[in-house]
């Protein structure tokens, strides 16, 4: 097994721009779990150091989204214990561009997402 840096439990801003995003990949964790996996495999208890506001069982269900649709692949290990690592597939690496990019977008419109959102919820009361 290849020793890489723990995942830091502020890998994710509480207020990522994600959230603001009007378009997804994939469910609302998915983003989190690729970012996640971009340095190379990682155990689910790995997983929940960053991704700790998420819940164990929408955890499970991105991770089993993203095996589904071919992102993300799940080995299972025996020795000397038994053991689940996840990895992005050749597929789930090819989103990393794009889901920068999204980011970089996010980031840049920051403010007006923000404003649009408080826009939108106060026009609705």
């Amino acid at each position: 097994m290849t020793q890489r840096p723990p995942l830091p439990p502020d890998l994710f801003d509480e207020l990522c721009p994600s959230s603001l995003l009007p378009f997804r990949f994939g469910d609302k964790w998915a983003p989190l779990v690729l970012r996640c996996l971009e340095d190379g495999p990682r155990r689910y208890s790995e997983l929940r150091v960053p991704l700790g506001r998420v819940t164990p069982k929408a955890l499970i269900q991105s991770l089993r989204g993203l095996e589904r649709n071919g992102f993300v692949s799940r080995t299972v290990h025996a020795d000397p214990k038994l053991r689940v690592e996840y990895a992005l597939t050749p597929l789930g690496r090819s989103t990393l561009e794009p889901l920068a990019a999204t980011c970089r977008w996010a980031s840049e419109h920051w403010d007006e997402l923000l404003d649009a959102r408080e826009g939108g919820i106060s026009s609705l009361g």
